[in-house]
């Protein structure tokens, strides 16, 4: 696929499964390649080989050079994927990614297809599970859906890892980098080197690939230290590595075998500490060099895959794949004045220290074969199962109590779709059912004791016992869409899809505090089904590429995460209401190589604040914890000859929360604005890149810090300042 990122508006989430149909919709939201329009590739997320342009979906592809920029830049995946989709939050810049919403709702993330989201203790790290090194392309599709099953309220993120060798013998692909504040401070500095061979002889081929990052300390504009949160992790001080294979059979012309196999590992360096900063006079939290308690917050995330691909069976397209995935998200250990983990049987209240970890293990098979109806070629049939299991537990490493008890979670999900072709292409129906069947086994277990204390006056609460239960549900879901194309290039589009998430249970369940509560009959756990309804209209003809989307998303008994005003967050099941406006243009001008872009997202977001009494009508606002402020992206891009460049802007507007709950105003948004810069040469010997992010070395306040726990002065982190990164990267 041509460098750059090829932005598809397909019409709209039309979602439940593979397949999808109807026409495409091309738009630009400041991604576009300036060299022309990239290749057509498959869409492996929507699970199908038909064209974009026959299916409902918005989709985003961001191609392997467009991906590489942006990590040049900001140095991970999930900082390529928010700077350049308006639609979702601003990252938090740490190994959690909690609050970060795509269309005001959490994304699946996958790799290949593999779910890295663990929806069942939700512990955000599913974003640090494989190095961008190894990643071809990612795809996102925006919207409620269950083309991956559970997960995708608000969208899916599928990061697709490189493919095999395509010519006899030896090839590869060499990087190395190395990343420094504005003010090159000593303990800022960060380097990665990264390597891939790939080799194919016959029928046979082989891709064996490592990298190793660290990363330094941050600093903000003002030459201050980024705070570190010891808890839920750490991207900076810290090192990464990751260890990628691939092996592969060319069984026959159509058909292939691939085991793909990924380890990934990310721990802190554990050498600072938080200095508190200051709410009130707008003294962000900082760090201090200090040996932190207990051992530092680590990710580590293992996976193995098996398929076969066959483009000719019986004249359709077979696709089976087997998985098993395994992540171990570590917390870091504090001492606060609240202290969750304090048990008076154990240690004295105070000196106790614990951490905890969350493990999850899934093993899945997910099998479809599709191909136009034999006599009636215009139809495009889809037929297709999925089956997951997931166990998920959170477990205090130090002292071995579980503080979330395991949770077994297991979907068996049928599914059909069909495409249809009208009138040579004019208009385009597209419709389908998954029917999705989950049960979660929770054996009897015994809540938590713990003690919170202010130094003189402890109070130990804990101690529930619980019955277990197999709570579950089976339901149909629904999907459906028209696009209508009376001129090429000019298409106007409707989808209806729905999509699924179990609550985080992990968090509900351990917060339990009413003796013989029966989780069989616990409606908290119920799982929150969304839907998608979306319109739109794109123009792509010329040098003009421009498109404008609006949809609406609800949820009867959505998830909502509330502050307690103690660090900590509960689960509310509440009705829940988004709905948003995305507008972007594209240009080619008329300098060679020279294409100028933008894009805008609008996004309000509502929910019912009765939690005694919900009478279904929302009536406040939802806060930065839940979605994200309102966007504008500016880019423009040059490519010609060996020179490849970028500036754009992402302008983050204000934004304000009000309802009957009375949000905290302390919480709202003022708004920022950054921009970032990128500059590559082509030499005979590599390419020679330079970036700079926050060019301007702009002071803010991160939008999650800033819209959250108005009283947390450990938790009011500035974002980065200027940083650069200088590059050489070969293929060879």
């Amino acid at each position: 696929m041509a460098a750059g990122r090829r932005v598809l508006s397909l019409g709209v989430s039309i979602a439940a499964m593979i397949g999808g149909s109807s026409a495409a919709l091309a738009q630009d939201d400041g991604t576009a390649d300036p060299r022309g329009d990239a290749a057509e590739v498959v869409i492996t997320a929507a699970r199908t080989i038909l064209p974009p342009n026959a299916l409902p979906l918005t989709i985003d592809i961001i191609d392997k050079a467009a991906l590489d920029q942006q990590i040049a830049i900001s140095g991970s995946v999930t900082d390529a994927v928010a700077a350049l989709t308006p639609s979702f939050s601003p990252t938090r810049g740490k190994l959690s990614g909690a609050g970060e919403t795509l269309r005001g709702r959490s994304p699946l993330y996958a790799i290949n297809g593999i779910p890295q989201t663990t929806p069942l203790r939700d512990g955000s790290r599913d974003g640090f599970t494989i190095d961008g090194f190894f990643i071809d392309r990612v795809e996102v599709i925006y919207g409620s859906n269950a083309l991956q099953g559970i997960g995708g309220t608000g969208g899916i993120v599928n990061q697709v890892t490189v493919g095999p060798p395509t010519t006899e013998g030896l090839s590869g692909r060499t990087l190395v980098q190395g990343t420094v504040a504005n003010g090159l401070e000593a303990d800022s500095p960060g380097g990665k080197v990264a390597g891939l061979v790939q080799y194919k002889a016959g029928i046979f081929d082989a891709t064996l690939g490592a990298s190793y990052e660290r990363r330094g300390v941050f600093y903000d504009a003002q030459g201050r230290r980024i705070g570190i949160n010891l808890t839920q992790g750490e991207t900076q001080d810290s090192h990464a590595t990751d260890f990628f294979a691939r092996l592969g059979a060319q069984v026959r012309d159509s058909g292939r075998f691939d085991l793909i196999v990924n380890r990934y590992e990310l721990n802190g360096e554990g050498r600072f500490v938080a200095l508190a900063g200051n709410r009130r006079t707008g003294v962000p939290t900082s760090a201090v060099r200090g040996t932190p308690p207990g051992k530092p917050a680590a990710n580590k995330a293992e996976a193995v895959s098996l398929s076969y691909t066959d483009h000719d069976v019986a004249g359709g397209n077979l696709v089976a794949q087997l998985f098993l995935n395994r992540t171990y998200d570590t917390f870091g250990g504090e001492l606060t004045p609240i202290a969750t983990f304090q048990d008076p049987a154990i240690a004295p209240v105070g000196t106790l220290l614990d951490q905890s970890e969350n493990r999850s293990r899934k093993l899945g098979l997910r099998a479809s074969y599709e191909r136009a109806v034999p006599g009636f070629e215009a139809l495009v049939a889809t037929i297709g199962f999925d089956a997951l299991e997931d166990r998920s537990e959170q477990r205090l490493i130090a002292t071995n109590r579980v503080w979330v008890p395991p949770a077994d979670f297991r979907s068996l999900a049928p599914f059909v779709q069909a495409n249809l072709k009208l009138f040579d292409g004019v208009v385009r129906l597209a419709g389908g059912a998954r029917w999705e069947n989950v049960k979660v086994r929770i054996a009897d277990y015994h809540t938590l004791v713990s003690t919170t204390y202010d130094g003189s006056n402890p109070a130990t609460f804990g101690g529930v016992s619980v019955r277990g239960g197999e709570p579950g549900f089976d339901r149909i879901m629904t999907n459906g869409g028209v696009i209508v194309e009376p001129l090429t290039g000019i298409r106007a589009y409707a989808s209806y899809a729905e999509g699924f998430t179990m609550a985080d249970i992990g968090r509900i369940t351990r917060a339990v505090d009413t003796p013989g509560t029966d989780l069989g009959n616990f409606r908290a756990i119920d799982p929150v089904i969304s839907n998608n309804r979306e319109i739109g209209v794109e123009v792509k003809r010329g040098p003009l590429d421009a498109s404008t989307t609006y949809f609406w998303s609800t949820s009867n008994n959505g998830q909502v995460l509330l502050a307690l005003g103690n660090g900590i967050f509960q689960v509310q099941r509440q009705r829940v209401e988004i709905q948003g406006l995305e507008v972007n243009l594209g240009l080619r001008t008329p300098v060679r190589g020279l294409r100028v872009s933008t894009g805008y997202a609008h996004l309000i977001g509502k929910y019912d604040s009765d939690t005694r009494n919900p009478d279904g009508i929302v009536d406040t606002d939802l806060d930065g914890t839940n979605i994200s402020p309102d966007r504008m992206n500016l880019a423009a891009d040059y490519a010609a000859g060996p020179l490849t460049a970028r500036v754009q802007t992402q302008m983050y507007l204000s934004r304000s929360f009000h309802g009957k709950a009375n949000p905290d105003p302390r919480n709202n948004f003022g708004g920022y604005t950054v921009t970032d810069a990128y500059l590559r040469y082509q030499t005979s010997f590599g390419g020679l890149s330079l970036s700079a992010q926050n060019i301007f070395d702009r002071f803010y306040i991160d939008y999650n810090s800033d819209t959250r726990l108005p009283n947390d002065n450990l938790a009011f982190f500035a974002g980065r300042g200027r940083t650069f990164t200088l590059g050489w990267d070969a293929r060879w």
